[in-house]
């Protein structure tokens, strides 16, 4: 949904030679930011791993329009924060769990972005769309695999396990392993990105 998003998104930039910021989710982890942005063809994407420095944006912005391009896409992890933390909103609102409620850093960005290079600039979220959508052909023959696993599993009651993939391989760990900790971004793949920023 995010790259076929940033899709679209390119043709509306182009047309109308604007820089747009587009916010995904992305809580503590920038894994559809960072994939959404190199299948999407993102000339900017921006994770919760790697703190904003927003001098490196405007550097990349600038130095894509310099070379003619008059449109820029940069995604942004709705978690991301700036490296400057005065730039960050410290005020936060919390939800019923205690979790920092979140959105707004495209539209913060969008228009520290205006504000430097003068490109006219705007920011679009696309929120809870990108949780539905039809399953792949890839997902429907993964979730068969995992529900044959889990069906084995109950069977022989193996308890406190969790179906998972490794490699091509489904497999079960233990639950503990699963939710022990937080699984963030692979900066290996972040770097693959960075080659195209700027």
């Amino acid at each position: 949904i995010v790259a076929e998003a940033i899709d679209r998104l390119h043709t509306t930039a182009e047309s109308h030679n604007r820089v747009l910021v587009c916010e995904v989710m992305g809580r503590n982890a920038g894994w559809i930011a960072c994939y959404g942005g190199i299948a999407g063809g993102a000339d900017f994407i921006l994770v919760p791993e790697r703190p904003i420095v927003i001098d490196d944006v405007i550097e990349a912005i600038k130095k894509s329009h310099g070379r003619g391009r008059d449109y820029s896409i940069v995604v942004v992890a709705e978690g991301a924060k700036f490296a400057d933390d005065s730039l960050n909103d410290n005020n936060v609102e919390r939800d019923d769990f205690g979790h920092e409620k979140l959105g707004g850093i495209g539209d913060k960005l969008a228009r520290f972005i205006e504000a430097r290079t003068g490109f006219e600039t705007r920011a679009t979220t696309l929120g809870h769309i990108q949780r539905g959508g039809s399953p792949t052909a890839f997902d429907r023959v993964l979730a068969t695999r995992f529900g044959v696993h889990a069906a084995d599993m109950a069977h022989e009651e193996k308890w406190g396990r969790m179906v998972s993939l490794k490699g091509e391989r489904v497999t079960d760990v233990p639950v503990e392993d699963a939710v022990d900790k937080l699984k963030t971004l692979d900066l290996s793949l972040y770097k693959v990105a960075e080659v195209f920023f700027g």
